[in-house]
C-alpha cells in the first residue's frame, strides 16, 4: 500500500492541504521551503494565523483576496483560480525576520465527500516572482517610456503654444509695418504719375525703392518660421544681372556716403549677365552682402562687385571689400544664426541674421556661399548660381500701363471702405482720381461700415481686417448673412499677409490683397468689378471697350 502522505509531501509542487475551517491539515515539502517554514511549527494551524501577511506592506493584498477565495470556495463548493498576488513572507527570526516579497498564483479547489459536504480545500500556488519582477521592471520601462512621451508631448504643447505666439507676434509686426507702408508707397506712386520734373521723379524713385526695400525686408520676417523649417518659397526665373546690381548698390550707396565707403560699378564678364533664380530673393542676399562690406569696412575703404563665369553653368558673384578682414576662428562662426563677432562691442549695428539667411536662401536656389578673408587686409563674399537665358527675360517698355489711363465706367459707382488709417483712406481717393464718377464711401467702425453698406448699397467693398471695434471678419460674415448686401462684392485689403487667402475667400470675399498693393493691381480689381459689361472713356476721350474675364 503506497504511503500517500509521503508522496503528497515529495510533491515538486506547493500544495497545502486545509480543513473547513481553514486549518492546515498537510503540507509540500516545496511549500514549506518557499515559506521558510517547519512542518511541526504549522501544520494544525490555522492558515491565517501561520501567514498573517505584512500590514507596513499596501501594495501585499494576497493574505486579503486569499481569505475571499477559499470562502468563496467553502460556500459554493467549486474551484477557485486566482490572478497573480503579492504576498510577504517572513523570513525566521535566526535569518533577521523581514519579509520577502513573492508573487503566487493560487487555485483553491475543494474536496467533497459521499454526501458532498465539504472535507478540505486543497491549496495550490506556482511561484511567478520571477517572471513578475521581470514584468514589473518591463512594466516600469513602459511606465517610463510614458512619462517621457507625455514630457515630451507636454513640450510639444509649449513649442505649439510658443510657435504661436511667434506667429501672432509676427502677424501684428507684419501689419504694424505694412499700414504705414501703404500709404508711403500709395502716395509715392501716386506722386511719381503726377508729372514731376526730373529731380522730383528721382526723389520719388529712391522713396519707391527704399520702400520696395523695406516690403521685402517684411517678408523675410514672415519667412523665418519656414526657413528655420528648411522649406523656403522659391520662384525661380532668369534674372539680369545688371539691373538687380544697380538697383542694389544704388539702395545702399546712401549709407556706403554716410561711412566714407566707395562703392563701383558692378563690373560684369560677357557671358555672366543672367542667372537663373529668384529675384527678390538674390537681391536681398546682393543687399546684405552689400551692408556687410560698408559697415566692416574702413573709412576711404572700397567694395567691388565682380561677376563672371564659373564651371558647370554657374555664374559667380563675388562682393569684395578693402575691410579689417577676418581670422579662422570668426570665418567659422559667420552663418551662425545670430553670431555677430565683436560687431556689437564696435558699434555697429546688426541682428546677426544676414549672413545666416543669405546662405539658406542661395542654397534654396540650388546655389552656393562661401567667404575667402585675409586678416587685415578684407574680405571677399562668393555666390554661386545657375546660368540663365538671355531670351528668357521679358523684354520692358517704355509705354505707360493702359491701366493708368483715365477711365469712366458706363453709369456712375459707388465704391465703401471700411478702413481705420485715415492715410490709407487718402491713398484710395487718389486712385481713383483716374477713375473719375466713382464715389467712394468711408467707414473707420465695422458697424459703421455695415450701416453704410445697407443704406447706400454700394456696387464694391473694400474690406480691413483689423479694426478698432470688430474684426474684419465678422464684419464679413455679416454682410454674407444679410440678404440686402450678400451679392455686393467684397475685397479684403489687409497689411495682414500671414493669414490664409482660401479662408476669406470661402468665407466670401471676391478677392485678398494685401497691402502696400500695387496701384496698377489695384486699378486692375476695380475695373474688373466695377466695369463689368461696360465702357469706359480713355484719357483723349476715345471710346475704349473693356473685355473682363467671367
Amino acid at each position: 500500500m503506497p504511503k500517500y502522505q509521503e508522496l503528497f509531501e515529495a510533491l515538486p509542487g506547493l500544495y497545502l492541504v486545509l480543513d473547513p475551517e481553514f486549518r492546515i491539515v498537510a503540507v509540500s515539502d516545496a511549500y514549506l521551503a518557499a515559506t521558510m517554514t517547519c512542518r511541526d511549527e504549522i501544520v494544525g494551524r490555522e492558515l491565517f494565523e501561520v501567514f498573517p501577511g505584512n500590514p507596513d506592506d499596501p501594495q501585499a493584498t494576497g493574505v486579503g483576496n486569499l481569505r475571499a477565495s477559499l470562502e468563496r470556495v467553502r460556500r459554493t463548493r467549486e474551484p477557485d483560480t486566482m490572478a497573480v498576488q503579492q504576498y510577504d513572507i517572513r523570513r525566521p527570526q535566526s535569518d533577521g525576520g523581514e519579509f520577502e516579497v513573492r508573487y503566487w498564483s493560487p487555485v483553491n479547489s475543494p474536496v467533497l465527500d459521499e454526501h458532498k459536504r465539504l472535507r478540505f480545500i486543497v491549496h495550490h500556488v506556482e511561484d511567478v516572482t520571477e517572471f513578475a519582477l521581470l514584468a514589473e521592471r518591463q512594466s516600469l520601462q513602459e511606465a517610463e517610456i510614458v512619462r517621457r512621451s507625455l514630457e515630451l508631448q507636454e513640450a510639444n504643447a509649449k513649442l505649439r503654444i510658443a510657435d504661436s505666439a511667434k506667429n501672432e507676434f509676427l502677424s501684428r509686426m507684419s501689419h504694424e509695418l505694412r499700414s504705414p507702408l501703404t500709404a508711403i508707397m500709395g502716395f509715392g506712386q501716386l506722386l511719381s504719375f503726377a508729372g514731376l520734373d526730373e529731380k522730383s521723379e528721382e526723389r520719388v524713385s529712391m522713396i519707391l525703392k527704399a520702400s520696395d526695400h523695406l516690403l521685402a525686408i517684411v517678408n523675410e520676417v514672415l519667412d523665418l518660421s519656414r526657413v528655420q523649417e528648411g522649406t523656403v518659397s522659391i520662384s525661380p526665373e532668369t534674372v539680369a544681372l545688371q539691373p538687380l546690381l544697380d538697383d542694389a548698390i544704388g539702395l545702399m550707396r546712401p549709407l556706403a556716403e554716410s561711412l566714407g565707403v566707395v562703392m563701383h560699378s558692378p563690373e560684369l564678364a560677357p557671358g555672366a549677365g543672367y542667372v537663373f533664380a529668384d529675384n527678390q530673393r538674390l537681391k536681398q542676399v546682393v543687399i546684405n552682402l552689400l551692408s556687410n562690406a560698408i559697415k566692416y569696412n574702413r573709412p576711404t575703404g572700397e567694395i567691388r562687385v565682380f561677376v563672371e563665369e564659373a564651371p558647370d553653368e554657374r555664374v559667380r558673384i563675388a562682393v569684395t571689400d578693402t575691410g579689417r578682414g577676418l581670422d579662422s576662428a570668426s570665418i567659422d562662426k559667420l552663418f551662425v544664426p545670430f553670431e555677430r563677432l565683436d560687431a556689437a562691442a564696435a558699434g555697429i549695428e546688426g541682428t546677426g541674421l544676414g549672413l545666416a539667411l543669405s546662405r539658406t536662401l542661395v542654397e534654396a536656389m540650388g546655389g552656393s556661399i562661401c567667404v575667402d578673408s585675409i586678416l587685415g587686409s578684407g574680405t571677399t563674399f562668393t555666390v554661386e548660381v545657375d546660368r540663365g537665358e538671355p531670351l528668357a527675360v521679358r523684354t520692358l517698355t517704355g509705354d505707360p500701363d493702359p491701366l493708368l489711363r483715365i477711365r469712366r465706367y458706363a453709369g456712375g459707382r459707388r465704391v465703401l471702405y471700411i478702413e481705420d488709417t485715415a492715410a490709407n483712406v487718402r491713398v484710395i481717393e487718389g486712385v481713383l482720381e483716374r477713375r473719375p464718377g466713382v464715389q467712394l464711401l468711408s467707414a473707420m467702425f465695422g458697424r459703421l461700415g455695415l450701416e453704410l453698406a445697407r443704406e447706400h448699397h454700394p456696387d464694391l467693398i473694400v474690406l480691413d481686417l483689423h479694426l478698432p471695434d470688430v474684426p474684419g471678419e465678422w464684419v464679413l460674415a455679416e454682410l454674407q448673412d444679410d440678404p440686402e448686401t450678400r451679392d455686393i462684392p467684397v475685397i479684403v485689403l489687409s497689411a495682414d499677409a500671414t493669414r490664409e487667402r482660401e479662408q476669406m475667400l470661402v468665407a466670401g470675399a471676391s478677392a485678398y490683397l494685401t497691402k502696400p498693393i500695387d496701384l496698377l493691381r489695384l486699378l486692375d480689381v476695380f475695373d474688373r468689378h466695377l466695369g463689368s459689361g461696360a465702357a469706359a472713356v480713355g484719357e483723349f476721350g476715345a471710346e475704349l471697350e473693356l473685355h473682363f474675364e467671367a
